[in-house]
């Protein structure tokens, strides 16, 4: 490779909030990368910094052009520039999607386990939440669509809020399921808004399908949150997009997004994503290849070394949603257990919904510390058996 994914980079002492534990943690769980970004960001910004000068910012005409040609080659969709609309982050944009475009007390659907922070944007302002719980059927998250229908035939029902491709399990929809949702919202009037921000993370020769790109339906009555975030791991940037095909709904969500003072970019916030959509597609391909040796290389060490528990196979993130339900049915409970036996700081199920006896696992580091980290889930889980 060209690009060394192996390197071992001490996080500690960077205000990281991954990384602020105690000494001899390891932590496993949001979803950030140890990895350094793709060397074309770093140097974009360094010569930018160079400047001296951080004044008032605006969005350059390079920032539209770059989403514009990256979703073109890499996902096969058109997006006019109109459609655009620079946000902070994807849940800024969420919630404030959530404030304008919904009143108080009206429903928001999700289909669960599902992004633990959806729950926030909703009941945190004044909303509720409507859940429809996917089937796990063979190792594989299907939609109920049956149980979906009713959910969204409910007349308080107005925002189906969806995770494509999915959180925490990894699932990438693919586009006769995403026809089925939008025809559904359409007969019910019930607008989506997706959350494609882990499109980039996908199994090397799989695409994700963009849910505004798949039917008439679909573009016309959707809200797209996207960003170069999770696939280049400059979350700290504060760096999104918001896609609108439709006039009607795009002037609502601008509105928000300016009212709720999350519409105006940092120095660095336009830069970052042109770096990143303009020259590192190269390293993005390697850091895939990378991490779906990881996915494999847990995969089976959990298959073969930790008795009843099964790690469900994904096909997008570098998130590993892992089947404990035979050891224990509460996660959380596990997962404190696991913490505080082997200091392997991962994520309860429970957290995410209709997830409890489950575990969230995050492989986006080099492989000797995911080796670390599998033994220490094998003897936190062992550990607890015996403790039982």
């Amino acid at each position: 490779m060209k690009y060394n994914f192996d390197e071992i980079i001490d996080r500690k002492n960077t205000g990281s909030l991954k990384w602020d534990v105690p000494d001899g943690e390891l932590p496993m769980w949001v979803a950030d990368m140890d990895f350094r970004t793709a060397p074309a960001v770093t140097e974009a910004i360094a010569e930018r910094a160079s400047h001296g000068i951080f004044g008032y910012t605006v969005v350059p005409d390079e920032w539209y052009e770059a989403y514009q040609s990256w979703w073109s080659s890499r996902h096969h969709f058109e997006i006019e520039k109109d459609w655009l609309i620079f946000c902070t982050g994807v849940v800024p944009a969420i919630s404030s999607v959530v404030r304008k475009l919904t009143t108080v007390a009206e429903k928001v659907v999700v289909m669960t386990p599902v992004y633990n922070i959806f729950f926030n944007s909703i009941l945190n302002n004044g909303r509720n939440v409507l859940e429809s719980k996917l089937k796990l059927e063979n190792g594989v998250y299907e939609i109920d669509f049956e149980d979906l229908e009713e959910k969204l035939s409910d007349p308080q029902a107005t925002l189906l809020l969806l995770c494509n491709p999915q959180n925490p399990a990894g699932r990438i929809w693919d586009k006769e399921t995403l026809e089925r949702i939008g025809d559904l919202c359409v007969k019910h009037h019930v607008l989506v808004l997706s959350d494609e921000i882990h499109c980039d993370l996908v199994k090397p020769g799989t695409e994700y399908v963009p849910f505004a790109s798949v039917s008439e339906n679909c573009r016309r009555n959707s809200i797209t949150c996207v960003a170069p975030t999770k696939a280049f791991n400059i979350a700290g940037i504060q760096t999104a997009a918001v896609i609108v095909p439709d006039e009607t709904i795009r002037h609502k969500v601008n509105r928000g997004l300016n009212t709720d003072e999350v519409a105006e970019p940092n120095v660095f916030a336009a830069i970052a994503p042109v770096a990143a959509f303009m020259h590192g597609g190269e390293w993005l391909d390697e850091l895939n290849v990378y991490l779906w040796e990881n996915r494999k290389r847990a995969e089976e060490y959990i298959d073969r070394e930790i008795e009843n528990v099964t790690a469900v196979r994904g096909e997008a993130t570098y998130l590993l949603w892992i089947d404990c339900r035979k050891v224990m049915e509460d996660s959380e409970d596990l997962s404190d257990f696991i913490r505080k036996e082997t200091g392997l700081y991962i994520s309860a199920g429970k957290e995410y919904h209709n997830g409890d006896g489950f575990l969230r696992m995050n492989l986006a580091c080099p492989g000797t510390r995911l080796e670390e980290g599998l033994k220490r889930l094998k003897a936190g889980i062992e550990a607890y058996r015996g403790n039982i």
